[in-house]
């Protein structure tokens, strides 16, 4: 080994100890006859120094040496002098004196500064990310990644499962997101898919009698990017045989409590998990995977403004839609052009508008007050809750587009006004989805999950007569508005299995080429089975507190799907093309 001890290993018990280190010079400081470097490795730093009346050659190559530089130095380990302890440094009550001086490599001046938290653009950043991750907090979260996977692993074994890898190269079925395709040498005009989940492969593994399996997989979807999405992602997947929703959720969310505490101090809200049917969410929340760091609840005033004077109410209401409201405590005092700025987020979700009325102590005040009666006006304060000083924000429209602005208003608003504690987990289950949501676009009954979740035992009949109304055997678990994982009890039965196909829109035949493997399975005895898949990029971020889980990824995409590292993606010669039988279309 190039080095004795790590450099952040230092500590005063070693002082009178040689030792030899090795890593990057992170800061210099050039005091004359003592030079001083922060010397750099995985573990931390340590303060070595050159004197030049302990060693004239150290110190002559020490002037020649920059930030980012890779050097090794050999020294004695030294208390530094009272008054001199930097208490700040895990390192810092002693310092090495360096007797002999090395240069492993020289380093060019980097475009940022690798030991400064200095605002870099993301484009700067993913063309050079080998500079990018030698920074603190990139090296900070990619050591939290390794920790929260390793937890999981020994977790999973200690729960009797095993560990399993499933092809990377699959099939291209017709439900789901866009896939990415690969095209075979070897077979002309035939593809392969990467897998967006190793959904069908993990209920063979069952069917072949694994009972419990897992992996940490890599998943591929080729959908447009945002701040909790790749084009590549990892997650934990894993399913067990012989067992219904509650025994899933319940090992999840063990192993998600004692995760949380392994390698985090943020606090858990609520244990157990509170449990949301995916009606009672949309209800109070708008959406399927609510942050309930905070109240500000959905209020349904439709009933108590039904009749009422103000047209756009009325007329709603008459139609089948709702009038909804959020009471913000203490927004009272909001201007005008801030409740300007609020309607144009709800009007990009789909309102036509947004009312505001604000809570006095003599009532409402509001544009609109003087077409409520004082019976609609006490209904509205009573069913709201509002104080004085607190500000009711309403829609009135299509419930869908009700839900999704005021769901999106309460998410802002939360964040605005600091409603949401950044050191507190709220995780929740979400249960009840339906089964199946009817597109406008394909005119068909589409899977809400996919096509191999189980409806509700006692529903599968409803699957001919009323679609809309089926439930899923399945289960989100959400943290803080995000939703971290998805599973759901598994069909493992070719009746079903068929019945559901069916009720996509898939005819027998087409069902017979593209699943026609895993019907044939279910022929021979494959037991009731169920799972989950956590996204580990989206839970890490979140552990990590980071917004975006490119922070928690090496090598991510940018948001444009490019590689700026690597510069992909790239054409590829003519002769590949020719291998592949493939040609390019302008």
């Amino acid at each position: 080994m190039m080095k004795s001890i790590n450099c952040g290993l230092l500590r005063k018990e070693h002082v009178g100890q040689i030792v030899t280190l090795a890593g990057w010079v992170h800061r210099r400081r050039d005091h004359g006859g003592l030079i001083f470097f922060d010397l750099r490795d995985r573990s931390g730093l340590v303060q070595v120094v050159f004197n030049a009346d302990i060693s004239e050659p150290a110190h002559t190559l020490a002037e020649e040496v920059r930030s980012e530089y890779v050097v090794q130095v050999k020294g004695v380990v030294r208390a530094r002098p009272e008054g001199l302890i930097n208490p700040h440094l895990a390192t810092g009550e002693i310092e090495v004196e360096v007797n002999e001086l090395s240069i492993l490599n020289a380093a060019k001046t980097p475009p940022f500064a690798i030991n400064e938290a200095t605002e870099v653009r993301d484009e700067v950043r993913l063309k050079y990310r080998y500079l990018d991750l030698r920074r603190e907090r990139m090296q900070k979260n990619l050591v939290l990644r390794h920790q929260i996977t390793t937890f999981i692993r020994n977790y999973m074994d200690q729960n009797d499962f095993i560990d399993i890898e499933t092809p990377i190269l699959l099939k291209s079925t017709p439900e789901g997101a866009r896939d990415f395709v690969v095209p075979s040498r070897l077979h002309a005009g035939k593809f392969y898919a990467l897998p967006q989940s190793p959904q069908q492969m993990k209920q063979l593994l069952m069917v072949a009698g694994f009972e419990r399996y897992y992996q940490i997989a890599r998943c591929f979807r080729d959908e447009d990017l945002r701040a909790d999405r790749q084009l590549e992602f990892t997650q934990l997947d894993m399913e067990m045989s012989f067992v219904e929703s509650d025994d899933v959720r319940a090992l999840i969310e063990a192993m998600l409590i004692q995760l949380i505490e392994s390698v985090s101090d943020m606090k858990i809200q609520q244990q157990p998990f509170p449990v949301l049917t995916y009606q009672e969410a949309m209800d109070r929340f708008g959406i399927d995977r609510p942050d309930l760091r905070f109240g500000m609840e959905l209020i349904d005033l439709t009933e108590a403004v039904r009749d009422s004077n103000f047209g756009v109410f009325a007329h709603t209401a008459a139609a089948g839609g709702q009038i909804k409201a959020l009471c913000v405590p203490g927004a009272a005092s909001f201007s005008r052009k801030k409740i300007d700025l609020l309607t144009e987020t709800v009007k990009a979700r789909g309102a036509k508008g947004l009312v505001w009325m604000k809570a006095e102590r003599d009532g409402l005040r509001s544009s609109i007050a003087k077409f409520l009666t004082e019976e609609e006006k006490d209904a509205i304060i009573r069913l709201t809750g509002a104080n004085e000083g607190d500000l009711i924000l309403a829609v009135a429209d299509k419930p869908a587009v009700v839900a999704e602005s005021l769901s999106t208003l309460r998410t802002q608003l939360g964040a605005e006004l600091g409603l949401a504690d950044p050191d507190t987990l709220a995780l929740c289950w979400v249960v009840d989805f339906p089964l199946l949501e009817w597109s406008e676009e394909e005119e068909r009954w589409v899977a809400v999950h996919h096509p191999f979740t189980s409806a509700k035992p006692e529903q599968w009949p409803l699957l001919e007569t009323d679609p809309g109304a089926v439930l899923a055997n399945a289960y989100d678990v959400v943290c803080n508005g995000m939703e971290i994982g998805g599973g759901s009890i598994r069909i493992h039965d070719a009746e079903h299995q068929s019945m559901l196909f069916r009720a996509l829109g898939i005819s027998d035949e087409e069902a017979r080429e593209q699943f026609g493997h895993l019907l044939e399975a279910f022929s021979y005895g494959a037991p009731p089975h169920g799972g989950i898949a956590l996204g580990m990029d989206r839970l890490i971020a979140i552990l990590a507190r980071e917004e975006s889980i490119r922070e928690v990824i090496a090598f991510p995409k940018t948001a444009s799907a490019t590689d700026l590292l690597l510069n992909s993606p790239s054409p590829i010669s003519d002769r590949q093309l020719e291998e592949l039988h493939l040609k390019i279309v302008e």
